[in-house]
């Protein structure tokens, strides 16, 4: 990291799940807590169910307002047949960003071994949003912000990072 100034950013947290509530979702509580510890702005916090329809609207809804710079979803990557989250994002996506599932996937494996083929988290930009979704465990959570976004979403890391390029979205 460099001695740039760090550039808070917008950010909504959707938790999927046919289960969670607000005072159950540990997910995103911790999501929560660690973009506004690190100096973001939390400008939403929605559960949906895991409904196609549902999430696409929300999506929709955050792409399309310009306070909104970066969305992380928790929820629904999985495989059975009620996890659509990847589905609904990669049909949000104007750019997928193929590296960000990767890396996840290989921080994971340290953890959880081969367990973590089951897991299909992705990236990309949608409009002039980021979004990254994420698994619904709060350890999958910890694994993405720590290991990837926490970095990512700081204009200090270097040689690059996300919120230098949000401007040319």
């Amino acid at each position: 990291m460099d001695k740039q100034d760090f550039q808070p950013l917008a950010i909504a947290i959707l938790t999927i799940s046919d289960t969670r509530e607000l005072a159950t979702d540990k997910s995103g509580d911790w999501l929560q807590k660690e973009i506004t510890e690190a100096g973001h702005r939390l400008v939403a916090r929605e559960i949906v169910k895991d409904d196609k329809g549902e999430i696409l609207e929300k999506l929709k809804t955050w792409r399309e307002q310009k306070e909104v710079e970066v969305v992380i979803t928790t929820g629904g990557t999985g495989i059975t047949a009620r996890d659509v989250t990847p589905e609904v994002v990669a049909s949000l996506l104007d750019k997928e960003l193929s590296g960000f599932g990767e890396l996840f996937r290989q921080i994971s494996f340290e953890k959880i071994g081969a367990s973590t083929i089951q897991s299909r988290a992705i990236g990309g930009v949608m409009g002039r949003t980021l979004i990254f979704a994420l698994p619904g465990s709060p350890s999958a959570c910890k694994d993405a912000w720590q290991g990837i976004l926490k970095q990512q979403l700081d204009i200090r890391t270097k040689p690059c990072n996300f919120v230098e390029l949000l401007p040319r979205l």
